[in-house]
């Protein structure tokens, strides 16, 4: 292999020292491949117009580029067995079929920019594509959010049933975190939109390189100014995108947590088609939900990503290091399992049955109102500590009943049948107990979601370049 390395000089490192310092570069590469002909593309368009390629020579490397192109879009693109890497590959193309001007698109340039403008182009587009798939699952939470927004849905800490909240208060919730967690993805892209074409090895180029022509053929929004802050950002750019991805992950995970629960039958509040569960090879009544556990499996993977990468850089010298190669291993993977863990819950979700009378005739959820008790006998006059003390005693004696609006003498919800009426046959003349009937005015509370808000704070968060 060593004989083709853009760093060869004629002397090959041993097939052990090869396999090991290369690893898994050759497969993550295959990746990088368009953006590393985009990138030669740009670099020799500068390298024309300062006069080290005349316009003959630009013509016809940017006519092998544009093949090679083709070539790596029709998926007919390899890296061969003895070539160490994308650059070396492209290079080596260009050179056997266009001699030696092939040679000549090196100039003013280390494997050390190629690799960092490779690695920003592609994590530019990776971003892009984050953005579009949480604008999907933000959507499709909103329209949840209002689909069922009147449905009462307990409400617990600590594990205990707590207060009322409801299904549109549920997805709102966590249509709202994708939201924070855009603004997030927004701040990786801006580091990653710097371009560090002409830093080289980390010093800059006797060349007269134009830095200013290269931002603007590829698209970045600005330039990593000194050559050395250049270098610097390996790794830097990588974490920042790592960790707007485990930002969305842990808004992934805890849904994803929320909905084993839910699926299970002692809570009962969601379930899914039974083919979008598993089954138990010994219990046959089973529904499993697999793939909301996955999904939290997967997501604790991608979170750890940002903590692996500052661990790899943690400890290293301004400048390149091998080590840096590392990072690909780490970050490719976790966005890749992001990509997925997206689709996946917004494909459930289309899916997604939820249980509208969780309410009804369930007696563990006689204590779901105590607040709005409280709350009713404070509006009436009595002092809260008082109000509070004296619903803690009915409690605690087991006497408590929820005044339901609407119902003379005081019932509890869990006393409202499937026809809307209570067990005694006093009419409530609803069809059950709905968020609006609590009287919640406030912004964020069960009558007022303010969806309409959250989705201006989501066009203004993920406004960015495309």
């Amino acid at each position: 292999m060593g004989s083709n390395t853009l760093w060869s000089k004629g002397t090959a490192a041993t097939d052990p020292v090869e396999e090991f310092t290369v690893g898994n570069d050759r497969v993550l590469d295959l990746r990088l491949a368009r953006y590393d002909v985009l990138g030669s593309k740009a670099h020799i368009r500068m390298l024309e117009s300062i006069g080290l390629l005349t316009a003959d020579e630009l013509s016809v490397l940017t006519a092998g580029l544009d093949e090679i192109l083709a070539e790596i879009d029709k998926g007919a693109f390899v890296l061969e067995e003895d070539v160490e890497d994308i650059h070396s590959q492209v290079e080596l193309l260009l050179t056997r079929r266009l001699g030696d001007v092939g040679k000549k698109i090196h100039s003013g340039r280390s494997r050390n920019d190629q690799v960092l403008v490779d690695v920003k182009l592609f994590l530019k587009d990776e971003t892009l594509r984050i953005r579009d798939e949480v604008l999907s699952l933000f959507d499709r939470l909103q329209a949840l959010s209002e689909k069922y927004k009147e449905v009462l849905l307990p409400g617990y800490t600590h594990g205990q049933i707590a207060m009322p909240s409801s299904f549109g208060m549920w997805f709102g919730a966590y249509a709202e975190a994708l939201a924070d967690d855009m603004y997030m993805l927004r701040g990786a892209y801006c580091v990653t939109d710097q371009n560090p074409l002409g830093s080289a090895a980390g010093y800059g180029s006797s060349f007269p390189l134009d830095r200013e022509m290269t931002t603007r053929l590829l698209g970045f929004g600005s330039l990593d100014y000194n050559s050395v802050a250049a270098q610097l950002s390996r790794g830097r750019t990588e974490r920042a995108v790592a960790s707007a991805a485990g930002a969305i992950a842990l808004t992934l995970n805890r849904f994803a947590s929320d909905c084993c629960m839910y699926m299970c039958p002692n809570y009962g509040f969601i379930r899914f088609p039974d083919a979008l569960t598993t089954g138990s090879s010994i219990m046959p009544h089973k529904k499993n939900p697999d793939v909301w556990e996955i999904m939290r499996g997967d997501c604790n993977r991608i979170m750890s990503a940002e903590n692996q990468i500052s661990l790899l850089c943690g400890n290293l010298p301004h400048g390149y290091h091998r080590d840096l190669q590392l990072l690909k291993d780490i970050l490719f993977p976790a966005l890749e399992l992001l990509h997925s863990c997206l689709k996946m819950a917004d494909y459930m979700l289309e899916h997604i049955i939820v249980n509208e009378n969780i309410l009804q005739g369930n007696s563990i959820y006689d204590y779901l109102f105590t607040v709005e008790e409280v709350n009713r006998r404070t509006l009436a006059g009595m002092p809260f500590r008082d109000a509070y003390k004296s619903v803690g005693i009915e409690v605690n004696e087991g006497r408590f009943v929820f005044n339901v609006p609407g119902v003379a003498g005081g019932k509890s919800a869990a006393g409202l049948s499937e026809a809307g009426t209570l067990k005694d046959g006093i009419p409530d003349g609803k069809a059950g107990l709905s968020a609006s009937d609590l009287g919640h005015t406030h912004i964020g509370s069960l009558g007022n979601l303010c969806n309409d808000r959250i989705k201006v704070k989501m066009e203004s968060a993920s406004d960015w370049k495309s």
